[in-house]
């Protein structure tokens, strides 16, 4: 005679200790009941344990009495929820819905911004399925706190309106001062391996053309031709003869002094060592110059430079470049070129810049972001930083702190 299926679901809370997840198992076990789902969660040493089993009727009842004395025996508060098999096929028929994860990130994360978020997911009919902190414990004394916080979300369902969402979430980073990303969770997101930047005003905080145009006595002439293409008001390759003709007659010794000083941007040497240590190829795509990506190269071990090629006739710049010039749709080209060579998928690189020549490559790549950047191109990206450094990037691929020593 077949006995009837009972499929409980249990909640367990209390003071989190070692032990407790091993005593309520094994009493399952001892009754060979099923586990269909599992998942546990600690904050600040408090438990929340939910076990979902199947079992047959004629031991449902001693199951339930052999862990309600074994609770009361570890001081943990226990409860029993019935689960018909009707309501068990609906929560699994959900398994194929969508999948997203939202990141939250900001020097700091406010009740205000969480509330904001989390009212958007609800509207679009999205159910929240995990939050997790990615960086580390926040101490009370603020002087000791991180000078960054980021949560992570994972919500599941079909939201009504993904672009609506998209929208409303880029407007929140601006009037809350926060940065969202919303992506896709499937298995590229988890295995990226290819990492293009854009060099000036992403890897580095400033525009080398810029500095070397003040060397010149041209400097507010290059300054305004870089900022209208970088906006996106005239064409990057137009604008960049232009300004390499106003450098003709600047000594090359110039150009040593201003890469022994470049003004690295925050989080860069982090990371680039967490990056490496992950074993990424990465590569500088840029609309500035060899000379000063090479020195990055060296200094950070770069896998890949592709930038522009100043001529010098007698120690001098002449006003000219050499071979073509990489601009916007040349960057993208070089991203799907070197993915190719390193056997990744498309969908597992990421690109990040700050310029609208970035947005080719932004948009190619499997993961886009916008670095800082200017309002064209922040429109334009799916993703954005700009509240934080760049090692922002690692909590954007679902890195914690923790990985790295930080609680």
């Amino acid at each position: 005679m077949n006995q009837k299926t009972e499929i409980i679901l249990i909640n367990i809370s209390g003071e989190d200790k070692p032990g407790v997840t091993s005593a309520l198992t094994e009493i399952l076990a001892r009754y060979d009941a099923f586990i269909l789902d599992i998942g546990q969660a600690d904050i600040h040493h408090t438990l929340s344990l939910g076990i979902l089993f199947k079992t047959t009727g004629d031991k449902a009842g001693d199951i339930m009495k052999d862990l309600l004395f074994k609770a009361y025996e570890l001081d943990v508060n226990i409860r029993f929820s019935p689960i018909s098999e009707k309501e068990y096929n609906s929560w699994v028929g959900l398994q194929g819905k969508n999948r997203y994860i939202i990141t939250i990130l900001g020097r700091q994360i406010t009740a205000r911004q969480i509330a904001a978020v989390t009212s958007i997911v609800a509207e679009q009919g999205l159910n929240i399925d995990g939050i997790q902190r990615l960086t580390g414990r926040i101490p009370l004394d603020e002087n000791s706190r991180s000078t960054k916080s980021c949560i992570e979300l994972s919500v599941r369902g079909t939201p009504k309106d993904k672009d609506d969402m998209q929208s409303s979430f880029m407007q929140l980073s601006t009037d809350l001062e926060m940065d969202i990303s919303l992506q896709q969770d499937n298995m590229f997101r988890r295995c990226r391996r290819l990492i293009c930047f854009d060099m000036d005003s992403t890897l580095i905080e400033t525009e080398v053309i810029d500095e070397l145009a003040i060397r010149a006595g041209v400097g507010e002439q290059v300054k305004a031709i870089t900022e209208s293409a970088m906006r996106g008001e005239i064409d990057f390759c137009e604008s960049f003869k232009e300004r390499v003709k106003l450098l003709k007659g600047l000594d090359v010794s110039v150009m040593e002094d201003i890469a022994q000083n470049l003004p690295i941007t925050e989080g860069v040497d982090h990371l680039m060592e967490v990056l490496k240590t992950a074993g990424f190829k990465i590569a500088i795509l840029s609309g500035g110059f060899t000379y000063f990506g090479n020195y990055l190269k060296k200094k950070y071990g770069i896998d890949y430079v592709y930038a522009n090629e100043l001529e010098i006739e007698n120690g001098k710049l002449t006003g000219r470049y050499v071979g073509d010039i990489v601009d916007g749709k040349r960057k993208a080209e070089l991203l799907r070129l070197i993915a190719q060579v390193e056997n990744v998928d498309i969908a597992q690189t990421i690109a990040v810049g700050d310029g609208a020549n970035d947005l080719p490559m932004l948009n190619m790549a499997g993961l886009g972001i916008a670095y800082h950047a200017k309002p064209k191109v922040k429109e334009n990206a799916s993703q954005s930083i700009s509240t934080i450094g760049l090692d922002g990037v690692l909590y954007f691929i679902g890195f914690k702190d923790s990985y790295f020593g930080n609680k």
